[in-house]
């Protein structure tokens, strides 16, 4: 018999951080590649002659098949069944490869002729190439929020994920400040090329973290009486999914992220045309979110660990979300410093509901159903992440135009920003709903993590 003192790699805290801040590195390197095609949508429209449609297409393209091909659900059972190790190398590799036939779609066929479906050859393609990589990421996505959940219950597990959705952040606040000058200084698609390069440097990492994480298995099996860790089966697709609990935090999540997710996929072009800031500058702005979860969520998660309260964490970001989104539907507000500091409060609302919302999935569900129980998630998330850009693209594009400039056109934000602000209205019932069922079936999300 193992002696029940017996020490395990993520006792230690320099070694659990450090695994922690490898896969960080992963992630940081997705986020970079999903957003770092955002702050060039009017670029698009002049040099490669995309409309907004054509944008709005691409932009969703990253959840078609985690939505119409159930790739999410099956990356979640895969990670239950298979564990982190292998479910995150098949993430990575699949994130490389998508961003590799991205890349190549936007330079080898940018003057391909003939079209698929009604979209340029080149925008299918592209969009193709983004959509394998969005199978990746949300899978990577998962396997790291599972990664945490095994390496830091216990511990400091709600700051642990908000540390790394905070250096995930710095990944897309990076590609909305570089993307426009660097493709003004070199070309286009040098920012998506220094993605795919970042990426396989991802690769490297998160198979340097597989020797821990195998490391640390080892030592979860030796321990006393050798008893085996419950395993997943396929019954408990029906338990999660019976579980209220689920259901409300899914629905929550959804909202929430295609109020911001979607969102900055048109703030650079909102911020050029409404408020009248330098194109040179704008992707910075509209990246302000990401810049402000990198300080704000791992104090948010250190509060939830030693204070709880993510019920009503979730319930105020939510009502945040829906004052910014008001304020820029508007028409009448356009001084710039308004829309920067709207920009401030969205990545403080961008802080609140991330660093509540994760770590309340580890207390509904058990370790063995939390893979599929974050896969169902955010299958149901990237519903809402494919039909919300797509929404938006063939909105603007149909009652939104006003006008041309340089070859590209000028749009009303007003309708698009409506739309986002009844998604928000939406949330916050849904975050009410949430903090109702944690008293009636006492999931306990308004206690501490920090036993």
């Amino acid at each position: 018999m193992k002696e029940q003192n017996l020490k395990k790699l993520n006792d230690s805290r320099a070694i659990r951080w450090g695994a922690l801040a490898i896969v960080a590195f992963t992630m940081m390197a997705a986020y970079y590649v999903n957003d770092v095609v955002a702050p060039l949508k009017t670029m698009l429209e002049t040099d490669l002659k995309w409309d907004s449609s054509e944008f709005g297409l691409f932009t969703g393209a990253y959840s078609f098949l985690n939505v119409f091909f159930l790739m999410l659900i099956w990356g979640g059972l895969i990670l239950d069944r298979f564990g982190i190790r292998f479910t995150g190398k098949l993430a990575t590799i699949l994130m490389v490869l998508g961003t590799g036939l991205e890349y190549y779609a936007m330079t080898g066929m940018a003057d391909a002729t003939g079209t698929i479906w009604g979209y340029k050859v080149s925008v299918f393609v592209a969009s193709a190439g983004y959509s394998v990589f969005g199978v990746g990421a949300e899978v990577a996505g998962i396997t790291v929020t599972k990664m945490i959940a095994k390496w830091f219950r216990g511990k400091e597990m709600a700051t642990a994920m908000g540390v790394q959705v905070a250096l995930a952040r710095v990944g897309s606040q990076a590609a909305y400040a570089v993307a426009i000058p660097m493709a003004r200084a070199y070309e286009i698609t040098t920012p998506v090329l220094v993605g795919l390069i970042c990426l396989i440097g991802g690769l490297i990492a998160f198979f340097a973290f597989s020797v821990l994480d195998k490391k640390l298995d080892r030592q979860i099996e030796a321990e006393v009486d050798n008893s085996p860790e419950e395993k997943f089966s396929f019954k408990d697709v029906a338990k999660i999914l019976s579980n209220p609990g689920f259901w409300l935090i899914a629905l929550l999540c959804v909202l929430f992220y295609s109020c911001v997710f979607p969102f900055q996929k048109f703030a650079s072009e909102l911020m050029i045309s409404k408020y009248g800031i330098d194109e040179s500058v704008a992707g910075f702005f509209a990246g302000l979110p990401a810049l402000g979860a990198l300080f704000l969520t791992p104090v948010f998660g250190g509060m939830v660990d030693k204070r709880g309260k993510a019920a009503s964490i979730m319930m105020l970001g939510a009502a945040m979300l829906i004052a910014v989104h008001c304020i820029y539907a508007l028409p009448f507000i356009t001084s710039s410093w308004i829309a920067i500091v709207l920009m401030i409060v969205l990545g403080i609302a961008f802080s609140l509901v991330p660093s509540a919302m994760w770590p309340s999935v580890a207390k509904i569900f058990p370790a063995h159903q939390l893979g599929t129980a974050y896969a169902l998630i955010f299958f149901i998330q990237n519903i809402g992440l494919w039909g919300i850009p797509t929404l938006i693209g063939i909105v603007l594009d149909k009652y939104c135009v006003v006008g041309k400039a340089n070859g590209a056109n000028l749009y009303d934000y007003t309708l698009p920003m409506c739309i986002f602000t009844g998604i928000a209205v939406l949330s916050l019932i849904i975050a009410f709903a949430l903090k109702v069922a944690d008293k009636k079936f006492g999931y306990k999300l308004e206690e501490a993590n920090i036993k």
